[in-house]
């Protein structure tokens, strides 16, 4: 599949979105696991779509990110790939992708870009992954850092828990952020930190920071779009909004449907198709009339 740059003016790229910044343009980033959802977050505007490894929870019904696989993602990157025109596409490196070592996690990337078709790379984790980023980067692979609450680090953090709330822990997840920074990553994913933390982080790096839980003064923000738009009927983040109900509007259009189905109100006539014969005889009677 072709999906050159020159082709398409608009598109966002990665100098487009360092840009941003340094225009003090807010940026704009939303999740999308397949084509349809792809469409319609390409076509509202979106800057950067996400194909975040929290296909996990959201799409394959496990409780955390951890047990999707390289094939897994690979599979939802080229369905997103299909429906994104103008979005910068940026790939979720899932666990065990890039924790053996700088070759497989090379190799893993290449694979998003190549087979995948994604534009960028996002991997979790601070000062730890700063080789890593670099030899991605050296293969002019953009990369995506991600730190703070990292869904990867679940069991480690013993749940899914704010981090940097005290001063040492803070001065860690700064650091992390100027490592990344150094390392070459062209922007950084803020998890549930802290707002002043992340209004620091922002103010110092010269790359965009892009929030979830993180506040209002990240560069930009993202979210997941089943939580975005209500199809998560679950628990809710203190840090979402949500901007529809579509998973109780689907709930009800449901129930109405097997209602139908059952009361034999679906289909109608006019939902059904007729034998030539009935066609004709209906024209007959028409001209007849």
């Amino acid at each position: 599949m072709s999906h050159s740059l020159t082709s398409n003016p608009a598109r966002i790229t990665v100098p487009k979105i360092i840009q941003k910044k340094l225009a003090g343009e807010k940026i704009t980033s939303l999740t999308a696991y397949d084509y349809s959802f792809a469409r319609i977050v390409d076509e509202a505007g979106v800057d950067i779509v996400l194909v975040g490894d929290s296909l996990g929870m959201v799409e394959h019904g496990h409780d955390s990110t951890l047990p999707v696989t390289m094939e897994e993602m690979l599979m939802h990157v080229k369905a997103v790939r299909r429906g994104v025109q103008s979005a910068l596409l940026v790939a979720d490196m899932p666990y065990g992708s890039y924790q053996i070592n700088d070759e497989e996690s090379l190799r893993n990337a290449l694979r998003f870009v190549k087979e995948g078709g994604a534009e960028a790379v996002k991997l979790e984790g601070g000062s730890k992954r700063a080789e890593t980023v670099k030899c991605l980067v050296r293969a002019e692979i953009p990369v995506m850092g991600h730190i703070g609450l990292t869904p990867q680090s679940l069991l480690s953090f013993g749940g899914y828990k704010v981090q940097g709330r005290t001063e040492e822990a803070g001065e860690r997840i700064f650091e992390d952020a100027l490592a990344l920074e150094n390392a070459g990553a062209f922007s950084i994913v803020l998890e549930g930190i802290p707002r002043e933390l992340a209004e620091r982080i922002t103010r110092t790096v010269s790359i965009p920071t892009i929030g979830i839980g993180a506040g209002p003064d990240c560069d930009g923000q993202v979210l997941v779009i089943h939580d975005l738009l209500g199809l998560n009927r679950d628990h809710i983040p203190k840090f979402v909004r949500q901007y529809a109900a579509l998973g109780d509007q689907a709930f009800q259009a449901i129930c109405n449907y097997v209602q139908d189905v059952h009361n034999a109100k679906f289909p109608l006539d006019q939902e059904s198709y007729h034998s030539e014969a009935r066609h004709e005889n209906r024209i007959h009677s028409i001209r007849n009339a």
